[in-house]
């Protein structure tokens, strides 16, 4: 019995169990199921991934921006934090043992407060580009067989 009480105050004087602390190291603290949107290091040196995610800051009222304070502070991170301060949209800069300097890892996390469990959230993903118009409007090609019976067609 002294065991067990002295077994629980150790580990409480080390403060609450964290659940699945690798994955809070993956995404600043927070748990997969809540984030709505991921930007990696390197997508953030991307200017078009930029663009699309301050292009849709204002989808990301109801969220809390997450910001890997371990980043070299560079014109990218002010831009983000300048347009959250002007759309009033809560952000933190995250730099303890959960931020990291990989090229994969976080940069960028927009996260909720609760569950969401949404299955894509990479930026890509969450907003895919865009295909050029010019192939878009392409004329068909006609097949074969289409040539073949309607020669003499003309529409």
């Amino acid at each position: 019995m002294s065991e067990n009480l002295n077994e629980r105050l150790e580990q409480s004087s080390h403060g609450p169990l964290q659940t699945k602390p690798d994955e809070r190291r993956r995404y600043l603290g927070s748990l997969r199921e809540r984030v709505y949107l991921k930007m990696t290091i390197t997508d953030l040196e991307n200017p078009i991934n930029r663009q699309i995610f301050l292009n849709h800051i204002n989808e990301y009222k109801d969220y809390q921006i997450l910001i890997n304070g371990k980043m070299d502070q560079n014109e990218a991170i002010d831009q983000i934090e300048a347009s959250c301060s002007k759309e009033n949209i809560p952000f933190t800069l995250i730099s303890d043992e959960n931020a990291q300097t990989n090229p994969d890892s976080a940069a960028i996390l927009v996260v909720a407060k609760s569950a969401i469990n949404k299955d894509r959230i990479a930026i890509k993903q969450v907003y895919p580009p865009e295909f050029p118009k010019e192939q878009l409007n392409q004329p068909k090609k006609e097949s074969f067989w289409h040539k073949l019976f309607h020669r003499g067609d003309t529409e």
